[in-house]
């Protein structure tokens, strides 16, 4: 773990974070404030930045690589509910702040590079930032609003359909996102995803 301001790769790490969907209105002498603050990790594909159960927690925001949220029930049964990409982020926000466990896991995906902070830390931040604070709690909304179509989806499509809306929705994703995850993701076996494709059907 090292912070940004002492990562070798500062310069290009912290253009990186000023487009990130959260940061980018965030102006240059605030974002100077923050830099102390974020902690850059690089994960494998696999590593679990937080686990389901947890209770510190801390902010995300995606340099390199895909991340995926992911809930499991007491059995072991998985869900994906999500991927972030660069210049996405993810969090456990809602949880911390209702002071209740992390409702899920975040891991990586694929090898991905992580600027993070504790969620205490994020939010004494945000406070002396409101703008900041208003696009933070926006993409939240964001986050749980598009959580729940996927969860619908799931339900109303059938499996062309689940998978020409992911297409439709993540094109960037599409060739990114090991072929596996992606039938997890859309509640379908890697075979009949397969089939689809090899149908020309999606």
């Amino acid at each position: 773990m090292t912070l940004l301001v002492n990562h070798p790769e500062r310069e290009v790490l912290a253009r990186r974070l000023e487009q990130n969907i959260v940061l980018r209105r965030l102006e240059g002498d605030a974002f100077a404030a923050l830099e102390p603050h974020l902690a850059i990790i690089d994960y494998r594909k696999g590593d679990v930045l937080l686990t389901q159960g947890a209770h510190d927690m801390e902010q995300y925001f995606v340099l390199e690589g895909v991340l995926k949220r992911v809930v499991a029930s007491p059995e072991g049964k998985e869900m994906i509910l999500r991927f972030a990409k660069e210049d996405d982020m993810d969090t456990s926000y809602a949880a911390w702040k209702l002071r209740t466990p992390a409702p899920y896991s975040i891991r990586a995906v694929t090898r991905a590079r992580v600027a993070k902070l504790p969620l205490p830390q994020w939010a004494s931040f945000m406070d002396s930032y409101p703008d900041l604070k208003e696009d933070f709690e926006y993409e939240i909304m964001h986050l749980m609003s598009e959580v729940m179509a996927h969860t619908i989806t799931l339900h109303l499509l059938d499996a062309p359909g689940r998978v020409h809306r992911f297409l439709r929705k993540h094109p960037e994703l599409a060739e990114r996102v090991p072929k596996k995850e992606l039938a997890s993701y859309l509640n379908l076996s890697a075979e009949t995803l397969s089939r689809l494709k090899h149908a020309g059907k999606i």
